[in-house]
């Protein structure tokens, strides 16, 4: 289906955050035009131009600097989020958090300084991982209505992608038995996803999220050689098990989330699927297999899945008026905005 790139019919994008999913997004942006870039913050400082980014000038300086403030352009502040929303809430359409969910107050946190004080009344649109920090953003269900914000969480690859597909898998059954993630990362350098890998490390046996927190980059390198660089987790807390109750799927106790991370090696150590079983309404048990390709990166799975709900949130919030709290398990993802469509529906039909 032929498209067409105007970037003034695209939603106005920030991202919160510029460690390595930031900076993917901002690659995978040059590929799949899903929305103009037109900011991008983190702790140093924001860089904003409504009209859009230069995105491959962006990546360069971000890359090679490891801050935003470095950018040309880029307004440096030590207080960088509360700035920039007080001066351009009202300038962007939707936000994506790529930012660490350490500790787990953090995103909620950041949430209700957007809810009090700032004018924006767009769509917010996370990869959150932890159970207790979703459980922290459903208390602002009724004031995200209020402030007509959209936030969409847990809308990465799992969360998001994998609770998806159970979803919609569980549809062939009248009753649930178990949903089981298992999935595989690889990476060849831990340090191009610092928080995320500490994220990890928080799940392992005598660690917690304050213990993490509190770790210097030596002290992970540490344990990672300890590891031999592997990191396997079982029984984590991860909010796909919330999502999943939230959406009517399945109780929380039903789902387990477990995988193992290769931080040394760009490979993925095993397949990363979702098995759900369950009992159809003849009696007979089976189980449905969602797997996802090895070539597939985590970068491609959360951001690409990121991408999809943030257009199905600009969508449900610009035409239909739907704001507050929803997860990745109660809203399909768009690939594109319906608006690049030269086709109508009428027409492809």
């Amino acid at each position: 289906m032929a498209t067409v790139s105007l970037k003034s019919e695209l939603p106005k994008l920030a991202i919160f955050g510029a460690g390595g999913l930031g900076i993917e997004m901002v690659k995978l942006l040059k590929k799949r035009q899903a929305a103009n870039l037109v900011a991008m913050v983190d702790q140093s400082g924001y860089v904003f131009d409504e009209n859009g980014l230069n995105d491959e000038q962006l990546i360069v300086n971000s890359l090679r600097a490891k801050s935003i403030a470095a950018i040309e352009n880029s307004v440096q502040s030590s207080k960088s989020i509360s700035e920039f929303l007080e001066r351009n809430s009202t300038k962007i359409d939707a936000i994506f958090y790529a930012l660490p969910n350490l500790p787990n107050e953090f995103i909620p946190n950041i949430t209700k300084e957007i809810i009090n004080q700032s004018e924006f009344n767009g769509v917010i649109v996370d990869a959150l991982k932890r159970t207790k920090a979703v459980k922290m953003l459903s208390e602002f269900n009724s004031q995200l209505q209020e402030k007509n914000i959209l936030y969409l969480t847990g809308c990465g690859a799992t969360p998001g992608m994998l609770t998806s597909a159970a979803a919609v898998a569980a549809q062939s059954f009248v009753e649930i038995e178990s949903v089981k993630i298992t999935f595989g990362v690889g990476i060849s350098n831990w340090k191009a996803y610092r928080a995320t890998i500490r994220e990890d490390i928080a799940h392992l046996k005598n660690f917690n999220v304050e213990k993490v927190s509190q770790m210097t980059e030596e002290q992970i390198d540490k344990e990672l050689e300890d590891r031999n660089g592997i990191l396997e987790l079982v029984d984590m807390e991860h909010a796909d098990d919330i999502m999943l109750e939230m959406a009517g799927i399945c109780d929380a106790d039903k789902v387990t989330v477990g995988g193992i991370v290769d931080t040394r090696n760009p490979q993925k150590p095993v397949s990363t699927n979702v098995k759900i079983t369950g009992f159809t309404y003849e009696g007979k048990k089976s189980t449905h297999t969602f797997t996802l390709g090895d070539e597939t990166t985590m970068a491609a799975n959360v951001n690409g899945t990121v991408l999809g709900f943030l257009n199905a949130g600009v969508n449900l919030h610009k035409n239909y008026g739907i704001s507050g709290l929803r997860t990745a398990a109660e809203v399909m993802p768009r690939f594109n905005p319906v608006k690049i469509h030269k086709k109508s529906l009428a027409e492809i039909i």
